[in-house]
């Protein structure tokens, strides 16, 4: 898929990603590795590696490939790292971390894009993925607590069940906002416990449903 000794990567990963400022050689090797098509609908495969999101079903969304990495490289994974994915979606993001830490658990709430996922994650995970039909802004408690989080949906404020589940010293990429206008925060767990906000990029990202993000749960 590239050449290892000159680093020559993908066109589209070339162009939409190392010329915007993604550089971590691990996070780039995994999306060259991944076949983002294979978790898109059938129907917008031609477009699976468009700058931009693209719909997944259960009003929900995949991520254009930039800001996937992006939240991927601000996680700053080094492969010991056990993560939670929060909104597994198509379960491509899922799959990602599975190539970059040690251990993946991953949580959707709309039961038919968890029981869809499932197969896709399998076919392609490298370390342990596991997955929970749930209310993802509440994090996994039983599972806590975590090197990094990341969620792919916006809550109004920052989930303190998130910030509580990180170990000191971890990170977490959330989009925070209102409909219109919304950032990309990594945000770091002191060793005090204090926490540290960096505002990445502004996003456009459908709404965290649940407890901890609008108050409601799917219909």
């Amino acid at each position: 898929m590239f050449q290892s000794g000159t680093r020559r990567w993908p066109e589209w990963i070339e162009r939409q990603l190392v010329q915007r400022g993604i550089d971590d050689e691990r996070v780039l090797s995994a999306l060259a590795k991944v076949p983002r098509e294979a978790y898109v609908p059938r129907r917008h495969r031609n477009r699976a590696y468009f700058d931009g999101p693209i719909k997944i079903g259960c009003h929900q969304t995949i991520s254009q490939p930039f800001i996937v990495a992006l939240s991927l490289q601000a996680l700053k994974l080094d492969g010991s790292e056990k993560v939670l994915d929060i909104g597994t979606g198509s379960g491509y993001q899922a799959v990602l971390l599975s190539h970059l830490a040690r251990e993946v658990y991953t949580i959707e709430i709309h039961q038919k894009l968890f029981i869809d996922s499932r197969q896709a994650i399998q076919r392609h995970q490298l370390a342990p993925v596991h997955q929970r039909h749930g209310d993802g802004s509440l994090g996994w408690p039983e599972a806590a607590p975590f090197d990094a989080i990341v969620a792919g949906a916006r809550a109004p404020k920052l989930p303190e069940a998130l910030t509580d589940q990180l170990v000191r010293g971890g990170r977490l990429v959330i989009p925070i906002g209102g409909e219109s206008a919304q950032m990309l925060y990594r945000v770091r767990k002191s060793a005090d416990g204090s926490l540290d906000k960096q505002m990445l990029e502004r996003v456009l990202f459908v709404p965290l449903v649940g407890k901890g993000g609008t108050g409601f749960l799917p219909d």
